[in-house]
C-alpha cells in the first residue's frame, strides 16, 4: 500500500494513519467511536451540543486541533439538533443514526482498503479508478461504491478532515462546519433545508445501506495534440465547423432534475466543484448536490477546474425532493430514484460540471471569451467514447482547421442518426464494498461493457440558463454556445429548460433552424 500513488496522493487529505501497509484510526479514535456506536445511554451523545464536544475529542486524538472550523461551528450543531429538529427527529437521529455513522466509520479504514485491492481487480481497458487526487490537466476517473462514499461524508459531517493543505492544491470545503455555522450565524429556512437534505441522507442509508457505485471524472481538452486526445480548439475549428446542428427542445416549465431522458444533465457550476454547497449557497448546483448528497465526495479529491477542463459524475443517487430556489429552497421529504442502473452498477443520472465565466458583461461577445465558453461546453459534452468517430470525421484530429475528410460524405447530407450509427453501442442495460465490486465485474464480464466512459448513441444533453442569473452571461448568447457545443460533440439533441426566463420566451422558435449548418460566427451573432 505505501507504494500506490494513488493512495499516496490523498493520504495527507485523509483523517486516516497508515503503517506497515494498513489503514487505520488511532486508538484513541476507536474507542471514542465504539462508545459512540453503542448508542446514547453508553456514549451519552444525545444532544447537538454534546455530540460538537464528541466531535471536539475525535478531532484532538487526530491532531486537528489546530485546523481551525468555522468560530459558530457549536452553535449551529446545537441550534440545528436541539432547537430545529423535533423531539421524534432528534431521538431517532441520536438513537439509531449516529451510532450506524459511527460504527460506519469504524469500518472506513478497512472499507477503502478494499477499494483499493478491487480497484486493481476490476481496472477497466487499463484504467486506474482508484481514490486519489484528480489534479488539474490530468484526466481519469475515481470509481467509489456508495458505501464508501457514506462514510466519506460522516468525515465530513463530523470534521473529521484535515483541512491546513487544501488552499494549495485549490481543493474546495469539504468539512460541514461552514454550512452549521452559516446557520448560527445568519439564520435563515433555506440554510436550514439544505442540512435537512443531508441528515435526510443520512437517515436513508443506515435504513438501507445503498450498493451502487458513483464514478467522478476530470475531463480535459489538452492544450497540445496528444495521442487518442481531441484537443482545445481554436477558433478557425468552430468558425469552419459544418457539423449539422442537433436537435433543439425547448422546455418552458420542469426541472432538469426531473427529466426522464437518457441524457448528461448540466451542473451550473462554481470553478470549484459544488460552489457554495457546503457554505451559504443555494442556487442550481448547490440544490443539486444537496438532493445527490454524494456529489459532495467530489470536493474532497478535484481541485479547480480550468478553462480546458470539466467534471463528469455518473450514478449519484437523488435522495431528497424539494420546492423553491435560493432563499425559497424547501426540503419536501423522501425522494425514491428509480433511475435505471449499468453495468458498473451506477445510476443512470450524468451530470457534468462546467463553469462558466463570471461577470463578463460586453466581454462575453468577444472573441477570447466565446472561444472559452463554447470550448467549456464542448469539454463537458464531448464523449472520448466517440474519438475514433470523431478522428473519421476529422483527419486532423478535429482541431487543426477542422476539414472535412473528403472521403466522407458530407455530414449536411446525412442525418445525424446515420452520422452517429458507427458508434458501437452499449450492451448493457451484500452490502459489502468487496461483494459490490465483484458483482461489478461480473456484470462487467457478462455485457461485454467497453469502458466507464461509453455511451449509446442517444444520450444527448439537458441543460438551462447555464452562466446566467448571479453569473451575468447573456441567456441569448448561452443558449446558442450550448447548442454549437453539443452539435459539434455529436449529441444527438440538446433539451434546454427556461425556467420560465423573459429573455427566452420566444425559444421555442429556435428549433425550425434544425439541421441548418451554422458555423461559430453565425451562430455567435
Amino acid at each position: 500500500m505505501e507504494s500506490r500513488e494513488d493512495l499516496n496522493s490523498i493520504l495527507p487529505y485523509l483523517p486516516l494513519v497508515m503503517r506497515s501497509s494498513t489503514l487505520f484510526w488511532p486508538s484513541q479514535v476507536v474507542e471514542a467511536l465504539k462508545a459512540m456506536a453503542r448508542g446514547p445511554l453508553h456514549s451519552r451523545v444525545d444532544s447537538g451540543e454534546l455530540l460538537f464536544l464528541a466531535i471536539s475529542d475525535l478531532r484532538h486524538s487526530l491532531s486537528l486541533s489546530n485546523h481551525h472550523f468555522a468560530p459558530s461551528f457549536p452553535q449551529g450543531y446545537a441550534l440545528f439538533f436541539d432547537e430545529l429538529m423535533s423531539r421524534e427527529e432528534s431521538t431517532k437521529w441520536f438513537e439509531e443514526v449516529v451510532p450506524a455513522l459511527a460504527d460506519l466509520l469504524l469500518r472506513f479504514p478497512s472499507l477503502l482498503q478494499t477499494h483499493y485491492q478491487t480497484a486493481d481487480i476490476a481496472h477497466i481497458n487499463g484504467v486506474n479508478t482508484g481514490l486519489r487526487l484528480l489534479r488539474s490537466q490530468e484526466p481519469g476517473i475515481v470509481f467509489l461504491s456508495q458505501e464508501l462514499i457514506g462514510a466519506l461524508l460522516g468525515c465530513s459531517l463530523f470534521c473529521l478532515f484535515p483541512v491546513t493543505d487544501r488552499g494549495v492544491e485549490h481543493l474546495p470545503t469539504i468539512n460541514f462546519d461552514h454550512l452549521f455555522a452559516s446557520l448560527y450565524d445568519n439564520y435563515n429556512e433555506k440554510q436550514e433545508n439544505k442540512i435537512r437534505c443531508i441528515i435526510h441522507y443520512f437517515e436513508r442509508i443506515f435504513s438501507h445501506m445503498p450498493i451502487g457505485f458513483v464514478s467522478f471524472e476530470r475531463k480535459v481538452l489538452p492544450l497540445e495534440h496528444l495521442p487518442q486526445c481531441i484537443p482545445y480548439p481554436k477558433a478557425e475549428f468552430w468558425s469552419n465547423s459544418v457539423i449539422p446542428l442537433c436537435c433543439f427542445e425547448v422546455q418552458n416549465s420542469g426541472l432538469i432534475e426531473d427529466q426522464s431522458s437518457e441524457a448528461l444533465e448540466v451542473d451550473f457550476a462554481n470553478k470549484f466543484i459544488g460552489g457554495g454547497a457546503l457554505h451559504r449557497g443555494c442556487v442550481q448546483e448547490e440544490i443539486r448536490f444537496m438532493i445527490n448528497p454524494e456529489l459532495i465526495a467530489s470536493m474532497l479529491f478535484l481541485p479547480s477546474m480550468a478553462d480546458n477542463e470539466a467534471i463528469e459524475i455518473i450514478g449519484a443517487e437523488r435522495f431528497s425532493s424539494y420546492t423553491g430556489y435560493a432563499s425559497s429552497f424547501h426540503f419536501t421529504g423522501d425522494y425514491v430514484d428509480k433511475k435505471d442502473v449499468d453495468c458498473f452498477g451506477r445510476r443512470k443520472t450524468r451530470i457534468i460540471a462546467i463553469d462558466a465565466l463570471c461577470s463578463p458583461r460586453m466581454r462575453q461577445y468577444k472573441q477570447e471569451c466565446l472561444l472559452r465558453e463554447t470550448n467549456k461546453a464542448f469539454c463537458g459534452f464531448f464523449a472520448q467514447s466517440k474519438y475514433q468517430q470523431y478522428k473519421r470525421l476529422f483527419p486532423e484530429n478535429g482541431c487543426s482547421g477542422a476539414q472535412l475528410d473528403q472521403n466522407i460524405e458530407d455530414p449536411i447530407g446525412r442525418s445525424r442518426s446515420n452520422l452517429l450509427s458507427h458508434e458501437n453501442a452499449s450492451t448493457s442495460d451484500e452490502t459489502t464494498e468487496e461483494k459490490s465490486v465483484n458483482q461489478v465485474i461480473r456484470n462487467f464480464e457478462e455485457t461485454g461493457c467497453e469502458s466507464l466512459g461509453h455511451e449509446d448513441n442517444n444520450v444527448g444533453i439537458v441543460t438551462g440558463n447555464w452562466g446566467c442569473g448571479a453569473f451575468g452571461g447573456d441567456p441569448e448568447l448561452k443558449t446558442i454556445i450550448q447548442w454549437l457545443a453539443a452539435s459539434q460533440a455529436l449529441r444527438p439533441f440538446i433539451s434546454y429548460y427556461t425556467f420560465g426566463l423573459d429573455e427566452l420566451q420566444n425559444l421555442d422558435q429556435v428549433p425550425r433552424l434544425t439541421n441548418e449548418s451554422v458555423s461559430f460566427g453565425n451562430g455567435g451573432r
